[in-house]
């Protein structure tokens, strides 16, 4: 659906090349939470807003989209491996919600072709 278009491909560069921003202290984001924390809230809440938009999703494609979902979560992890209990900072954060809104946009345009 989405992981296999160069659009993922592109994201997952994006995040690898500021990396440096996570090996590094900015300002402390609040409420305190991790990285790994943040990332897996950011990544579900724009999919549940992408699902909450799209009504006319079977149950087949959200099962679809909630398995590729944990595969970006998983690949973002593994990206993010060492710093994902880190307490994470605002520039960090705004990374990461970029991101989670890119990802939303991938499957609005995978549904959209979808549903044509």
């Amino acid at each position: 659906m989405v992981i296999d278009k160069p659009g993922y491909e592109h994201l997952i560069q994006f995040l690898t090349e500021n990396l440096a921003l996570f090996e590094q202290a900015g300002t402390p984001y609040r409420p305190a939470k991790s990285v790994g924390e943040f990332l897996e809230e950011c990544i579900a809440e724009q999919i549940i807003q992408l699902c909450t938009q799209h009504t006319e999703l079977e149950m087949n494609h959200r099962s679809l989209i909630i398995r590729e979902v944990d595969g970006i979560v998983y690949d973002f992890q593994e990206v993010l491996g060492s710093v994902l209990d880190n307490e994470i900072s605002c520039e960090q954060a705004e990374i990461i919600h970029e991101i989670a809104l890119l990802i939303k946009n991938l499957f609005d345009n995978a549904v959209a072709a979808l549903l044509d």
